[in-house]
C-alpha cells in the first residue's frame, strides 16, 4: 500500500501542534519536514529546535535537507528525532556516499534526492547505500507548485533501475501531488507520496489520505 507523508511546509505555522495532530488523525504514515537554508534553495524554513518538539508526537518524521554541506548537520537532526534523513545529490557532491553512511551510523534511514533537471543515473553509484530515493517533481524550495510532467518518467527510470540492481528502497515523490496527479507517480513506481497543500486544504484529510493509499501501483 502507498505511504502518505503530509508536508509541514504547507501547514499553518501559528498552529503547528494542532496541524500535526491533524496529520496523525488522518492515518498518514510519516510527517515530512523540509529544512531549507536560504542557500541551496532560496527560502529558509525549520530547524532542529522545532524538530525536537515535533518528534515527540507519535509519528515518524522524514527530514528532507535542502541545504548545502548536509554532512555537517546529520548528527544534530538525528539527535533531534529524525527517522529518515534525506540529502540532495547536488548538495552532497563527491561526499554523498560518506554522508549516507553517516546517516545510518546515527540510526536513521538514509535517503537521497535529486532535483527535476538532475539525471537519475547519477544515483546508480549509491543505489545500494540508500533506504529511500526522493524524486522532486517540482523545483525544491517552495510549496504549492504544480507537478512537472516529465518528472513522471524520472520516477519510472528510478523504479526500473532499482529492479535491475536488485534493491527496493522507498521511492518517494515530492511536489504537486494531489488527487489528480498521485496515480501518475504511483503507476510509475512511487510508494511514498509527499502531499503539502493538497493535504492541508482537503475538506476531509482522512479521506484524502485513504484515497492516496489506494492509488494503483506498477504491479496493478
Amino acid at each position: 500500500m502507498i505511504k502518505v507523508a503530509p508536508s509541514m511546509l504547507a501547514a499553518d505555522y501559528l498552529n503547528l501542534g494542532s496541524e500535526i495532530d491533524k496529520v496523525i488523525a488522518s492515518g498518514a504514515d510519516v510527517l515530512h519536514y523540509d529544512v531549507m537554508d536560504g542557500t541551496f534553495v532560496q527560502n529558509i524554513s525549520f530547524g532542529q529546535e522545532i524538530l525536537k518538539k515535533v518528534s515527540k508526537k507519535p509519528i515518524d518524521v522524514d527530514v528532507h535537507l535542502m541545504i548545502q554541506n548536509p554532512e555537517k548537520q546529520i548528527k544534530s537532526f538525528a539527535e533531534a528525532g529524525a527517522k529518515y534523513i534525506t540529502v540532495h545529490q547536488e548538495a552532497a557532491g563527491f561526499g554523498l556516499k560518506d554522508t549516507l553512511k553517516k546517516i545510518r551510523e546515527y540510526g536513521c534511514l538514509a535517503g537521497v534526492s535529486v532535483k527535476p533537471y538532475t539525471m537519475v543515473s547519477s544515483l546508480k553509484e549509491v543505489i545500494h547505500d540508500v533506504d529511500m530515493i526522493l524524486i522532486m517533481t517540482v523545483e525544491p524550495g517552495k510549496g504549492g507548485q504544480k507537478l512537472i510532467p516529465f518528472t513522471v518518467d524520472k520516477v519510472k527510470e528510478v523504479y526500473r533501475m532499482c529492479r535491475e540492481e536488485g534493491v527496493s528502497p522507498i521511492i518517494e515523490v515530492d511536489g504537486g501531488v494531489g488527487m489528480e496527479t498521485a496515480h501518475l507517480v504511483t503507476e510509475a513506481g512511487a510508494d511514498m507520496l509527499v502531499a503539502g497543500s493538497a493535504f492541508f486544504k482537503a475538506e476531509d484529510p482522512k479521506a484524502f489520505v485513504e484515497a492516496l493509499k489506494k492509488m494503483p501501483t506498477p504491479a496493478e
